[in-house]
């Protein structure tokens, strides 16, 4: 597989950008939100809802029985067949392999291998603790290449950024370009991201195919602010459950379109699930 860097799906940058939906993370329950979606048909719903607002991928987790964070690949194939039978092919399904304290890399890199999803986001600092991982990350990648599976790299400062530029040069990377999701905000602190925090944004980020996410009451703020930068725009329950002004989002679809109705307002309109697979040579 060879990934593309096409400016999210545009020969003119900022006309289109592409908006993904993360509906309900690894942490929040139902006593966070009554309409947080956990089940495979919850989550299928809530794909059509997003879809219909403008959301052409899908960041996916499951649970176990009791709502906790789970990898494992049947659950992850009934959520995708639930969503793929709302949602045909309109939608790009992504998978996470967060870790969240509870999974070794080695359980990370399993899932993917014994899965193979569309696509699939990648902790930097999670696969690649320390050098140790490095090769098998690096195998992680290339079986990815060959299965087209489409990676994501999740990057959470500057020195990741810089981390992965290092693991390029010494190829590492199998990618001559990787799409990358740059996080702003954090659980652990409960720090509220604000859009004047993407001009920490490195270069080596913006240049590539990057899309961006934020903790908190600005996330559709940050969101719109990345899609005028070039970015794309990842927005869900998963890092917020609240709209812009405050008040609580009655589901992901509002927040969607928090982001979309602005953007198409200023001539950028959300891109299309081919569109975006045509970028990440899907």
């Amino acid at each position: 597989m060879s990934i593309n860097s096409s400016r999210h799906c545009s020969d003119e940058v900022g006309r289109k950008a592409v908006i993904a939906v993360a509906p309900n993370g690894a942490r929040l329950m139902k006593s966070d939100h009554a309409n947080l979606p956990l089940g495979p048909v919850e989550l299928a719903w809530t794909a059509a809802e997003c879809l219909g607002r403008g959301a052409s991928m899908i960041h996916v987790h499951v649970r176990d029985g009791e709502g906790r964070h789970l990898l494992d690949a049947d659950a992850y194939r009934a959520a995708t067949q639930a969503i793929h039978d709302q949602c045909g092919d309109d939608l790009v399904i992504q998978v996470t392999t967060e870790a969240v304290g509870l999974y070794t890399p080695a359980e990370q890199r399993a899932l993917v291998r014994d899965l193979r999803p569309e696509a699939a986001s990648l902790a930097l600092r999670e696969l690649v603790p320390n050098a140790d991982h490095e090769r098998e990350f690096a195998d992680l990648l290339s079986f990815m290449g060959q299965e087209n599976i489409a990676p994501q790299l999740i990057l959470y400062s500057a020195e990741d950024a810089m981390r992965l530029s290092d693991l390029k040069k010494r190829g590492l990377i199998p990618f001559e370009t990787t799409p990358v999701l740059f996080v702003l905000g954090r659980y652990a602190t409960d720090k509220t991201a604000h859009p004047v925090e993407l001009a920490g944004i490195p270069q080596s980020v913006m240049d590539g195919d990057w899309m961006l996410c934020a903790f908190g009451a600005h996330e559709a703020r940050c969101g719109v602010a990345a899609a005028l930068l070039g970015g794309g725009v990842r927005i869900g329950f998963e890092n917020n459950t609240l709209m812009p002004d405050g008040t609580v989002a009655p589901g992901n679809g509002a927040l969607v379109e928090a982001v979309t109705a602005p953007l198409r307002q200023l001539g950028i309109r959300p891109a299309t699930a081919d569109e975006v697979r045509q970028s990440w040579s899907l």
